[in-house]
Formats: structure tokens, sequence, C-alpha cells
């Protein structure tokens, strides 16, 4: 379900990101270029990138989550049990 591709991209954002804000004569500015050109888009990305996974997973949770509320409103249903006396 992952796109592992997109992590690789990430990583070697923040890596080339990193290495320009080190370069930087002030460490001040070395942070706000790391957060403005590196950390902020990087994590635009991972989370523009995973709205698909996260969709599928709220759907498959919601589709358990509704078998298992059906389960409980018919309690003795499907194992093989009966709770009734035999008339």
């Amino acid at each position: 379900m992952h796109n592992y591709g997109m992590y690789v991209i990430a990583i070697g954002w923040l890596y080339v990101a990193l290495m320009v804000a080190i370069a930087e004569p002030n460490p001040l500015a070395g942070m706000t270029t790391f957060l403005f050109t590196g950390l902020l888009p990087a994590s635009l990305l991972l989370w523009l990138g995973g709205s698909k996974a996260r969709r599928q997973r709220r759907r498959r949770e919601e589709a358990g989550a509704t078998a298992h509320s059906l389960a409980d409103q018919n309690p003795g249903q499907g194992d093989g049990g009966n709770t009734k006396a035999n008339q």
C-alpha cells in the first residue's frame, strides 16, 4: 500500500535542503531555509501522497466496524449454537 519511492524522494529532498541550510552564513537563516525549503515541502509531499492509503484504511476500518456491529446485534447467529430449548 505504501509508495516507497515517495519516501526516497522526500529523504533526498531533505538531504539537499539540509546541505543548503548548512551553507548559510547565519544559523537563523539556515534554520529558516531548512524549514521553508525542506521540512514544509517534504511534509506536504508525504501528506498528499499518503491520502489514498489513508482513505483505503478508513474504508477497511469502517467495513470492519459495520461487520462487528451486525454481529453484536444478532448474538447466537453464525456460531452454531442455539440458545432456545427444543420444543
